[in-house]
């Protein structure tokens, strides 16, 4: 018996990927047919690159990805990769130092950095070259003229650059940004119109990307917890990048005795300053407070771009009748000056010393050298150090949520703020180091009352232990008042409490009734409807409390 087979439909998300693909290489087949004279640069790629393929480029991007993959275990946790251990938080911890510049805190993050390096780091592999330009020189002649080592100088000096920025970035941070940016300065330097045309095409590399990755993405308003997004960018070590890649175009460009328009340098370092915020320069302050110097920080755009274009155009006359020095070597010194001085700010950061001291009788989780556990209103060691040793503020930042403490990593940080405890209900916290991994939970469950705030508790617990009662408020009471009588709820250490009371007398205790059931208490029907809590006397129901939407493992 024969049977028809019928091909099953493509799902729309393909069918949207497969029209955007289309459309683009059929834009790009318009685009060369209307000018093929502009679109003859594989030959200038071959002479440039070995087969035309840029593979420092791409050896530094398999380098990056080895790393999320492998280091911070992103093959089996690809949207949520362990992060912690590679923070650079201290000198005195060398791992994060090192690893930091080459981690990322999840896809978005990784995939962000990596369109970043896929626009500008063939730039600068293209003004290297895998060819020498020197006039007689051969390819294979020497080491530094044989193409596959001169294939290694972009992954190298990405190398190089990063652990400079995991040693001068100022505070803990993660990422291969200031790599990026180094590409970037090293491109606006040497090729400033190719870096503004990057700059553009990063943007539309972006958003290809996520078309290809989200084809149709729907959204609802809903509440949320955000920062600005400004408190999220590690502005010193972006600055430091950018100069680090612009010097050592400075000694490409005077090698080559070769220099571009002063005005397209200017124009290049004042919009890709702009575009991507260099100007942001910010500060904590307070109890989730953040200060930007927005004017400050834009003038400085400015200036960085007025002493770029100096330090490559700048003549060799004295800058005034009284100083003899050359205008070009005193933009070089102001560059330099700016170098160090940001180099230098790091260096407070990394001798932090941060120590470890919490409530007494807080319950923890220890997992080797790590403490995890939940405060509210503990001050933020690591924070409060910068903020009276650096920048002279006596003010202390608290911290509230679940926090993470290592002595031996000089490790302090709120991982999960009270917010998004309260807004999610479960948070998941990794920790660990190379080779070993620990996922330490939190889940926060407790009862609005009507008119008086929330009564809760934290539970806290490693994988495969029990759990911790980590914290709880005292009784909150509810605002309405059923036949003179007050309605209360405390956390308990399996579940919750309900107390009435008339005035501070108490009237009756009871366990929090199961869903769908009541109990009698003070004088009071206490019926539970699910998540909703009422007080029945007589003819009068009156809701007093309902309770928290229970957390989901994500």
């Amino acid at each position: 018996m024969l049977q028809s087979s019928v091909l099953d439909p493509l799902p729309l998300f393909v069918i949207q990927q497969v029209l955007l693909v289309g459309a683009i290489f059929v834009s790009l087949a318009v685009a060369r047919a209307l000018s093929p004279a502009d679109w003859r640069w594989t030959g200038v790629l071959r002479r440039r690159f070995v087969l035309g393929v840029p593979w420092g480029t791409l050896l530094t991007i398999f380098g990056v990805l080895s790393v999320y993959w492998f280091v911070q275990g992103g093959w089996d946790h690809p949207r949520n990769p362990m992060t912690i251990p590679f923070y650079s938080w201290s000198y005195f911890y060398p791992l994060g130092t090192v690893v930091a510049p080459f981690a990322h805190q999840g896809m978005g993050h990784l995939t962000g950095n990596l369109q970043g390096t896929l626009v500008y780091a063939p730039i600068v592999e293209y003004v290297i070259g895998h060819y020498s330009r020197e006039r007689g020189s051969q390819s294979f002649s020497s080491w530094r003229t044989n193409p596959f080592v001169r294939v290694l100088a972009v992954p190298a000096g990405a190398l190089v650059v990063g652990l400079l920025t995991g040693v001068f970035t100022a505070g803990p941070v993660i990422g291969f940004s200031g790599v990026v940016f180094a590409f970037a300065g090293f491109a606006i330097v040497t090729r400033p119109l190719v870096a503004v045309f990057a700059l553009v095409s990063e943007r539309i590399v972006s958003v290809v990307y996520s078309g290809l990755k989200s084809p149709t993405l729907v959204r609802e308003p809903s509440p949320g917890l955000f920062s600005p997004w400004w408190s999220d960018i590690a502005i010193q070590g972006h600055a430091l990048g950018v100069l680090l890649g612009a010097g050592l175009a400075f000694v490409v460009l005077r090698a080559h005795d070769d220099r571009p328009k002063a005005l397209y340098l200017w124009f290049a370092a004042v919009v890709f300053g702009i575009r991507q915020s260099l100007w942001a320069i910010y500060r904590p302050r307070g109890d989730n407070q953040f200060v930007l110097y927005r004017a400050v920080g834009v003038a400085l755009v400015f200036l960085f771009a007025a002493v770029m274009a100096s330090a490559v155009w700048a003549s060799d006359r004295p800058l005034t009748s009284r100083f003899d020095l050359p205008r070009k070597q005193a933009a070089i010194g102001i560059v330099l000056v700016f170098l160090l001085g940001l180099s230098a700010a790091a260096i407070p950061f990394g001798f932090a010393s941060v120590s470890g001291d919490l409530p007494e009788r807080a319950e923890t989780v220890e997992v080797r050298d790590y403490t995890v556990t939940y405060v509210e209103g503990v001050e933020n060691e690591y924070v409060s150090f910068a903020n009276d040793r650096i920048y002279a503020e006596g003010e202390q930042i608290r911290s509230s949520g679940v926090v993470v403490i290592s002595d031996r990593r000089g490790l302090w940080l709120e991982s999960v703020s009270k917010q998004s405890l309260a807004f999610n209900g479960f948070a998941r916290v990794r920790v660990g180091g190379l080779g070993w991994r620990e996922t330490v939970y939190a889940n926060r469950d407790g009862w609005s009352l009507v008119g008086n705030g929330s009564a809760y508790r934290v539970q806290i617990w490693a994988h495969g232990e029990p759990r911790k009662l980590a914290y709880a408020t005292g009784p909150v009471r509810a605002q309405p008042v059923i036949a003179g009588r007050n309605v209360s709820i405390a956390p308990v250490d399996d579940g919750f409490a309900l107390r009435v009371s008339r005035g501070n007398v108490t009237l009756g205790r009871s366990r929090m009734p199961g869903p769908v059931n009541e109990t009698e208490v003070g004088g009071l029907t206490l019926e539970r409807d699910d998540r909703e809590l009422y007080a029945i006397f007589n003819d009068t129901r009156v809701q007093v409390a309902k309770k928290a939407k229970p957390g989901r493992a994500r």
